[in-house]
């Protein structure tokens, strides 16, 4: 697989927000980009407060801007804040260094997007972008973090 396909950001989208309402989530709102952060499909559930999509998209374009998962670029912006002040000048303020963005791989280990979530916590927004990706079948790197799931109803076939 070379490139990221609507179907699979759909399927995503659509595991994020199910799981979203299974875990009794606030409302979300999801976006998958492919490769120079275009998006290719988003959803904001009814409820969801404004300014969600840029949130969702500066995730998203987060991972893709420095090549891991947003947290680890919230944790560099605490480390180096002179660095990601000029990143974050660079980019005219796209990057949106928070939990929720992850990266997506494909089959042959290159990346083939992002997927961006906003609307709970810090720690349930990248859950669910780790569970949409491995629920639509594609590979997730979870660099230096351990992901944690409830219990094994939550782990996706295949974890």
């Amino acid at each position: 697989m070379s490139s990221l396909t609507l179907d699979q950001a759909n399927r995503i989208i659509e595991a994020i927000l199910k799981r979203g309402a299974e875990m009794g989530c606030r409302p979300l709102s999801v976006v998958v980009v492919e490769p120079g952060c275009i998006v290719k499909a988003f959803q904001k559930e009814d409820g969801s407060s404004m300014v969600r999509f840029e949130m969702a998209y500066g995730k998203a374009y987060a991972s893709l801007a420095l090549g891991r998962s947003s947290r680890l670029v919230r944790i560099r912006n605490e480390e180096k804040p002179v660095f990601m002040r000029y990143l974050l000048s660079a980019t005219d303020d796209k990057i949106f260094p928070e939990g929720g963005g992850m990266l997506i791989r494909g089959d042959n280990g290159d990346v083939i997007g992002a997927v961006g979530v906003t609307g709970d916590t810090e720690d349930r927004d990248e859950e669910l972008a780790i569970y949409g990706i491995r629920t639509a079948i594609l590979k997730v790197v979870t660099t230096k973090f351990f992901i944690r799931f409830s219990g094994p109803s939550e782990v996706p076939a295949g974890w």
